[in-house]
């Protein structure tokens, strides 16, 4: 039985890292496409106005807390998560458990050139990684219809999406049926990660919850999105007690 707890009317799946990782490799062993979405704080807040994207996370068929912020309000349901786990750390184990399974991968999103350079760096820390084919997020209806067709053509076995949100997850849901693949992962900023044009926070604000603290510092500008954080927190809190 799938153990979850329910944080704002999103179903966020109770697991540890390696629980997950586990989760992935059974995916890979089935014939129908699962999803994966790593919401955080911001996103919560999103569904909470957006039924159909609340709707959308709830199908997911691994929903993981990426956000230090979904821990925390875990507490106040008295179910508290395991831990926080994040997207793009989970996406990095995907890439691993793809090259040593000998599975393929197909990225789409990002600005031009992004997917590109993460295939290439992969290539460059696995040798013969199976890169299926890569797509920037800039598209349009027509454009859409040809990349889906070139996916079903190519078999990926697995498509990473970073569309941001909460596109990448309603694209993915839209498309599950058509694409073939094993695995959709809406992965966001991450791919930009993979592809070296952002730096992740330094280990120390990883492993403390504290990542957002230094994206904040690194990135002022993103104040107002962060101002999120304390709205969900509330959220969460009069959520919990009202039940």
């Amino acid at each position: 039985m799938r153990d979850s707890v329910e944080i704002v009317g999103i179903n966020i799946d109770n697991v540890t890292f390696e629980e997950a990782e586990d989760r992935l490799l059974d995916f890979l062993q089935q014939d129908e496409t699962k999803m994966i979405f790593t919401p955080n704080s911001e996103l919560l807040v999103d569904a909470v106005k957006d039924t159909g994207f609340a709707q959308v996370l709830n199908n997911g068929d691994l929903v993981i807390p990426d956000g230090i912020g979904v821990v925390i309000a875990s507490k106040f349901y008295g179910s508290p998560l395991k831990e926080r786990v994040t997207g793009c750390d989970l996406m990095g184990s995907l890439i691993g458990i793809a090259y040593s399974e000998k599975k393929s991968i197909y990225f789409l999103g990002g600005k031009e050139g992004v997917a590109e350079e993460a295939s290439q760096k992969l290539n460059d820390k696995y040798p013969g990684i199976k890169i299926a084919g890569f797509h920037h997020g800039y598209f349009d209806e027509k454009e859409e219809a040809k990349i889906i067709d070139e996916i079903i053509e190519k078999k990926p076995d697995i498509i990473f999406v970073a569309l941001s949100a909460p596109r990448q997850e309603k694209w993915i849901y839209n498309n599950r049926h058509k694409l073939g693949v094993k695995i959709a992962m809406g992965v966001g900023g991450s791919l930009d990660v993979y592809a070296g044009r952002v730096k992740r926070a330094p280990e120390f604000y990883q492993k403390t919850g504290l990542e957002w603290l230094y994206r904040l510092m690194k990135e002022p500008k993103r104040f107002f999105r962060m101002l999120k954080l304390p709205k969900f927190i509330a959220l969460a809190f009069y959520d919990a007690k009202t039940r």
